[in-house]
């Protein structure tokens, strides 16, 4: 099923998410109603907070991306179609490098694109779908999305680490996009 996706100013995409405490047939239908979404929308990640929920869930699929990235599991490149669509629940993330700014969208902020420093990879613990732990190292586009999604789950949206003249250049999309969608 195709869930709504909240836009900027609704109050759960600043909300951190609960903790997933058990794994089961709700959550099992939330991820694939979060996946059906995620496509429909053509993106590349969808944190339940975009579909109002303020739980530590999140879903990735970089497969159709020119550049979607690594991942490397136990030390090997793997590939990306045995993993894809991505689950993460509960997610721990260690950023790896540098900060690079790279052009970022997000569903919940229709039509509008920025530069966002983040570092080129990083480190993830998370629990999947089948409630088994998963760790891996990402980099590229993957990494970049786990990042993004990571930072939805603790309520931080991309607007809050975009360059200053990316944010500027932004400022009346966002405010219309704050006073359609407040509630008040």
């Amino acid at each position: 099923m195709i869930l709504p996706i909240v836009e900027y100013g609704h109050p759960a995409l600043r909300s951190k998410g609960r903790r997933i405490e058990r794994i089961d047939a709700r959550i099992h239908k939330l991820a694939e109603d979060m996946i059906d979404t995620m496509n429909e929308a053509n993106g590349v990640g969808l944190a339940a907070q975009q579909v109002g929920l303020p739980i530590q869930m999140c879903v990735i699929d970089v497969l159709d991306a020119d550049e979607p990235g690594a991942m490397i599991v136990e030390g090997e490149t793997v590939p990306l179609e045995d993993y894809m669509p991505l689950v993460l629940i509960n997610a721990e993330v260690e950023k790896i490098g540098d900060t690079i700014a790279a052009t970022e969208g997000c569903l919940s902020f229709p039509g509008m694109q920025g530069k966002i420093p983040r570092p080129p990879e990083v480190f993830v613990k998370a629990t999947t779908l089948e409630n088994e732990n998963l760790e891996f190292r990402a980099t590229g586009l993957l990494a970049r999305a786990v990042q993004h999604e990571h930072d939805h789950l603790h309520g931080i949206l991309f607007i809050d680490r975009m360059e200053p003249n990316d944010l500027q250049a932004a400022a009346s999309t966002i405010e219309k996009l704050m006073r359609r969608n407040s509630m008040s």
